[in-house]
């Protein structure tokens, strides 16, 4: 299937824009038909902001789509590779991405779902002319690229951006520092419509209707582009701590709108006819398990989120305990590894429970981190990373108690009572309670373990965070079938190009290895994934 970013062409003033609409909205009825349900009375918007506003719901639940997507996109590989979860089924006799053996029909869903779903509606959207008629919704629009392309280019690496849709024939591939760099102009584009929005219509809130994240609270989305800028800097530090800095200090400044700081604050994607892609995973395909490295911390530290998070075991030989499974272990054949412990799809699965893609827990551990290295603007590393706790534990209906004062619990060691092969002692010893008198090093690995127990179930976040920063420990997988491409103990880095690329814009691909500086295989790292301390 070739990917859409090649057929979006950019045709100036000769570009029909009735047709565009037309093609735009057949586009939303038949991808997102479930969204007909929509009020479009919209009193006070002109018809142009309607039609506009009929497309956001399309590109907000494209950012984890529904099962089938969410499966290839990010649960088979991210939420895997994470550590939180792990799949009870032997797809492809193991040889699969579980094992390293990357499986290109799988990949290359979320190229398709980035350029042929969100790509083409933020491009109509453009088209429209919403950057000068509805400058508020065209800072939504940026926010949701900046956050689904994001998502592209850390599993990959360079990707098509600024070019996208101007070609039919080639489409040149954008360096990873390069699509970074866009992303802060454009959250600058983003934050200032916002706020010059908010200042002179105060209280107003047009994009109400179309809104699967806030209902159309543009002070929210203005503290999400500031959240978002700050986890972006973050994600640079080791290789550009200049720019990471001066990002993250613009991102805490109050004089921007503010960041994420309740649970209020959350983003995620709910409403509509919309459903929890997991849900549907877990319960009804039970293709998904919880993983070995969510046993080890969370057991371990005596986690009260752990029962919200996941459900106890079935297996008669260890049913009421929380049992994961380790990556890469070879599975049997349903119903081999069934009995283990699932998500919990009557608290955090259910059909109606939000895909939360940033919370103001992240955020806390995101301050915490600068505030460890000395920004301005961060607080005090401490209260902050206590904070994220406590924000964390308040989001699941739980209480911190002495969770937080915890300076004994560790993480366990893995055993699997399935296959002793799969064993593995615990690989680290960090505590929970903050010590104000540990190397920088080591309480950068209470936050990074904590902020990865409170990103749960964001596997792609946890995975970036556990490439930039080696954290949390995460057990390495058990079979290696990437014929030597990916180190076992490094693990895997990124997911290879599709096919599908290669046959249909193969110079632009070779370009972009080129800027990968390494060959096109799951060992690679990326731009920011640079092998140096954190200090």
């Amino acid at each position: 299937m070739k990917t859409h970013y090649k057929s979006i062409i950019y045709t100036g003033s000769k570009f029909c824009i009735a047709a565009l609409l037309s093609l735009v909205l057949l586009e939303f009825t038949s991808c997102t038909k479930k969204f007909q349900t929509f009020d479009t009375d919209n009193t006070g918007l002109t018809s142009q902001q309607v039609q506009v506003g009929l497309i956001f719901p399309g590109i907000q639940t494209a950012l984890f789509g529904e099962e089938n997507n969410y499966q290839l996109d990010q649960n088979l590989n991210a939420d895997c590779y994470s550590g939180y979860m792990m799949s009870p089924d032997p797809f492809r006799g193991n040889i699969n991405n579980l094992t390293y053996s990357l499986v290109d029909g799988w990949n290359q869903q979320i190229f398709i779902d980035s350029y042929t779903v969100s790509l083409f509606d933020i491009n109509a959207i453009a088209k429209l002319g919403t950057r000068t008629s509805a400058p508020d919704f065209w800072g939504v629009a940026l926010i949701l690229k900046v956050e689904t392309f994001d998502r592209l280019t850390d599993k990959y690496g360079p990707v098509a951006y600024s070019k996208a849709g101007s070609s039919v024939t080639a489409t040149p591939y954008d360096s990873q520092q390069s699509i970074y760099q866009q992303f802060f102009l454009q959250l600058d584009t983003a934050v200032n419509n916002l706020n010059t929005y908010i200042k002179t219509n105060p209280g107003k809130t047009p994009f109400a209707s179309y809104d699967l994240v806030y209902g159309g609270d543009y002070t929210k989305w203005l503290k999400l582009a500031n959240s978002l800028r700050l986890r972006l800097a973050m994600h640079i530090v080791k290789v550009d701590a200049a720019t990471a800095q001066t990002q993250a200090q613009k991102a805490l400044d109050p004089a921007n709108g503010g960041v994420l700081a309740v649970n209020g604050d959350n983003a995620g994607i709910s409403g509509g006819g919309y459903h929890n892609p997991l849900n549907v995973i877990t319960s009804s395909w039970t293709d998904i398990s919880m993983g070995a490295d969510l046993e080890s911390l969370m057991v371990g530290y005596n986690d009260p989120r752990l029962s919200k998070y996941v459900s106890p075991a079935t297996d008669t030989r260890f049913a009421g305990q929380y049992k994961g499974i380790r990556i890469g272990s070879l599975i049997t054949s349903k119903p081999g590894y069934s009995g283990y412990s699932i998500l919990n799809t009557t608290t955090a699965f259910t059909p109606s429970s939000p895909m939360m893609f940033m919370t103001a827990a992240e955020v806390w551990f995101l301050k915490a981190e600068a505030a460890l290295r000395g920004w301005t603007g961060a607080g005090d590393a401490a209260t902050d990373y206590n904070t994220g706790i406590q924000t964390s534990m308040a989001q699941w209906g739980v209480t911190a108690a002495s969770y937080i004062t915890d300076a004994t619990s560790t993480p366990i060691a893995y055993v699997d009572p399935s296959n002793s092969a799969n064993n593995s002692p615990a690989l680290s010893t960090i505590t929970i309670s903050w010590n104000p008198v540990a190397s920088s090093e080591q309480n950068l690995e209470r936050i990074i373990t904590q902020k990865w127990i409170a990103m749960y179930p964001e596997g792609q976040e946890a995975w970036t965070e556990y490439r930039r920063t080696g954290y949390p420990k995460l057990f390495p997988v058990v079979n290696n079938n990437s014929n030597g491409t990916i180190n076992t103990q490094t693990q895997i880095r990124r997911l290879a190009y599709p096919a599908n690329e290669y046959s249909t814009n193969g110079a632009a691909v070779q370009q972009a290895i080129q800027s990968l500086g390494g060959p096109d295989n799951g060992g690679t790292r990326l731009w920011w994934d640079v092998n140096k301390p954190n200090f």
